[in-house]
């Protein structure tokens, strides 16, 4: 169901990647102003979604004397504003959520400006500046050139050659988090009693839950995510599930908006910030993202739009392997993914930066629950055959 859509996605992110040029980019992000917080969201739409590049990225234009709000402005946009992630939001949960999704993007950057305005003390940005000083030998962007004019660009073959390896790079990120949502969500689905998601959401049972089961359910969400390994695109399918199995639409974005809370992360803001400001940052980021769930529920509920869970399928009722669109586009990205692979494996290694991410225990457990999440499907079509 979702393959042609992370294709799409990954396609457009590396054409973005590669012919929208960021020169000067960290040099008109140094104050916390308007200008700075539009351009900070900006590049952070044309970057990755993947949380732990966002996250590298974002400490190196912070180390190098962007402002802290237009740098949590790019981290914040990189991995809620991005196209792939509204395309496979609108393949498992419909049109409001996808609305939900950006409205809510642009909404948790203007909260964040404001909340960081009034509560951040001098000598914590300063500490926070320090630290992520020490852990800054990203130079990459330090040997920028003047790229030709787009016309010129898009006629080069060594472009479009870096487009493959951004589309490859992309795919390498996130396989292990797609995998092990897609399964996790499948057993839940299968074999998680309804009874479980009405205990823990609080409310889930009820058509019109009051406002204080929709805020402990809009609480719940991030707390159930902040244990979890997976992210954005991994926690859509079971955002769907959670949504099928009555949780409200501020729970369901609050989990979808908390790929950023989760422990993994925490523990890459203290490596890069220290303790206190990856605290900060982290009660911070909850504060506006169960605020933002809010808003967005009963503004959506004030127009009418609120979504019905009975128009979202859930992951065991759907139809697989139809003649229909979904085929022939997961055909046709299918065969992009495969020329792109081979074209980048005959090539030879340009240079580019390949670190993606995480490289210790967590990378290596997300590698081991993917091979078992495999091991399982395979599993499973053998007991399904028989």
């Amino acid at each position: 169901m979702a393959f042609w859509a992370f294709g799409l996605g990954y396609f457009v992110s590396a054409l973005i990647q590669v012919f929208v040029t960021r020169k000067r980019m960290r040099q008109s992000m140094g104050g916390d102003g308007a200008i700075g917080v539009l351009l900070g969201s900006l590049f952070g739409f044309i970057s990755s979604s993947c949380s732990f590049a966002a996250l590298s990225t974002t400490r190196a234009l912070f180390a190098r004397g962007a402002g802290l709000v237009p740098s949590l402005a790019f981290l914040l946009a990189s991995t809620n504003l991005v196209i792939e992630l509204g395309i496979v939001i609108a393949v498992f949960l419909g049109w409001q959520f996808v609305v939900g999704e950006y409205v809510g993007g642009v909404l948790l950057i203007g909260m964040m400006w404001l909340v960081v305005r009034v509560t951040l003390i001098r000598k914590l940005a300063d500490a926070m500046r320090e630290q992520a000083k020490k852990h800054s030998h990203d130079h990459a962007e330090d040997a920028e050139k003047d790229n030709p004019k787009l016309s010129e660009r898009l006629k080069q073959k060594q472009a479009w050659h870096m487009v493959a390896k951004r589309y490859c790079m992309e795919w390498s990120m996130v396989w292990k988090d797609v995998t092990v949502g897609f399964t996790v969500a499948g057993i839940i689905a299968a074999f998680v009693p309804k009874s479980f998601f009405e205990a823990l959401f609080v409310g889930s049972t009820s058509d019109d839950p009051m406002f204080w089961q929709i805020l402990l359910q809009a609480v719940v969400g991030p707390v159930a995510a902040f244990f979890t390994f997976i992210g954005s695109m991994g926690n859509i399918p079971l955002a769907a599930v959670l949504f099928g199995n009555g949780v409200a639409f501020a729970g369901v974005m609050a989990f979808i908006f908390s790929d950023l809370v989760v422990l993994p992360v925490l523990r890459i803001q203290a490596k890069y910030y220290g303790w206190k400001g990856a605290l900060y940052i982290l009660g911070m980021f909850l504060f506006i993202l169960v605020a933002v769930s809010l808003i967005l529920h009963y503004a959506f509920a004030a127009m009418g739009m609120l979504p019905d869970a009975q128009n979202v399928k859930q992951i065991t009722d759907r139809t697989f392997f139809a003649v229909d669109y979904t085929m022939f586009l997961n055909a046709l990205f299918l065969a992009i993914s495969a020329w792109f692979v081979i074209w980048k494996l005959r090539k030879k290694d340009d240079g580019m930066n390949h670190g993606h991410g995480d490289k210790s225990i967590v990378d290596r457990i997300l590698l081991f629950a993917a091979c078992i999440s495999y091991l399982w499907l395979v599993g499973g079509l053998v007991a399904g055959a028989a």
